[in-house]
């Protein structure tokens, strides 16, 4: 633990280098406001600091940069940090205007955290399988095919072919989804496969054909995985080897996918370089959080950026994107 003069210290010294990407010397760090001590003492501390692997001296005269030890010990004492007003403003005005298909949604969610923040955000959308069911339909295409459509409490809509075992009447088909609609509504749509059994042999028929239509091949659809402003932080990194492998890593969805879930499986918000668990993102950091629908925890979204971050920003706009998104699906 550091004590309030070392821990004030440090955050002048990540503050002034998240703004400047240059090495921060101990005059500079003894004007701050929050320091107010000699530069005698300062660079007495930053020794300290550096020491105890805190802050790191890339050139003998040169000032200090924080190290991975470092930035952490920065981010665990952030509290809440707040959107600045204008920033929170644009968010409220996307999610009000917000009424399009969740695809396009999730789409245009990720271009709205890429520009409050200028790294690269992802949004994994909610598992479909998993959603409430809000309404179905059975529409009729012609004699043998037919067309179910499920409205779901995540804002998606999800519709499947049905191949009917005979020419069926139409006059069947709303009775078939009025059978589906009394068990599906309110459950998630994967208990469509444990759906009771209907009493007229006809609409069981087509329950059936939904049931089959609904649940075949359909387990091994990838998560749907939406991200933007890559190249906004390929202006962070000096080497470009870093860059093209920041670059490959977002565009292999599992990849993406995997390691949002592995860092909040591990209780953390924020991982920093070696934290991802990945030797290419060893000069990343990383900022996600979970979103919710009707109470539950759906998707995830997200931030990558250099270890050099602005983190009270991104964690600021992952917090309040988040949150927003989850109450607009809420909403349907």
């Amino acid at each position: 633990m550091l004590d309030e003069r070392k821990a004030s210290i440090l955050r002048a010294v990540v503050e002034e280098y998240i703004q400047t990407a240059q090495p921060v010397g101990s005059g500079l760090v003894a004007r701050t406001a929050a320091v107010n001590v000699s530069s005698a003492t300062v660079r007495n501390d930053m020794a300290a600091l550096e020491a105890d692997g805190y802050l790191q001296q890339p050139h003998t005269s040169a000032g200090r940069i924080p190290t991975e030890k470092g930035y952490r010990a920065f981010v665990d004492q952030l509290s809440h940090p707040a959107l600045d007003r204008s920033a929170a403003q644009r968010v409220r005005s996307f999610f009000d205007a917000a009424h399009m298909e969740i695809e396009q949604m999730l789409a245009d969610t990720t271009r709205l955290l890429s520009g409050l923040t200028d790294y690269a955000a992802v949004v994994v959308g909610p598992a479909h399988e998993a959603a409430r069911v809000r309404s179905v339909q059975v529409v009729g295409l012609s004699g043998r095919i037919a067309l179910f459509v499920a409205v779901l409490a995540n804002g998606a809509v999800e519709k499947r072919t049905v191949e009917l075992q005979a020419d069926t009447d139409e006059s069947l088909l709303p009775r078939a989804a009025a059978h589906l609609a009394e068990h599906l509504t309110g459950q998630p749509l994967a208990a469509v496969s444990e759906i009771a059994a209907a009493h007229d042999e006809a609409v069981e028929a087509v329950v059936r054909s939904v049931v089959a239509a609904t649940t075949g091949g359909h387990d091994d659809e990838p998560d749907h995985v939406f991200v933007n402003g890559a190249a906004r932080m390929a202006g962070s990194f000096a080497a470009v080897e870093t860059v093209r492998s920041v670059l490959t890593i977002l565009e292999q969805q599992l990849v993406v996918v995997t390691l949002l879930r592995d860092v909040l499986d591990r209780g953390l918000n924020v991982a920093i370089g070696t934290e991802t668990g990945m030797q290419p993102l060893a000069e990343c950091a990383l900022v996600v959080a979970p979103y919710e629908v009707d109470g539950e925890k759906v998707g995830t979204i997200g931030v990558l950026g250099p270890s050099r971050m602005n983190y009270p920003q991104a964690l600021a706009a992952v917090a309040v994107v988040s949150q927003q998104l989850g109450h607009r699906l809420s909403e349907g």
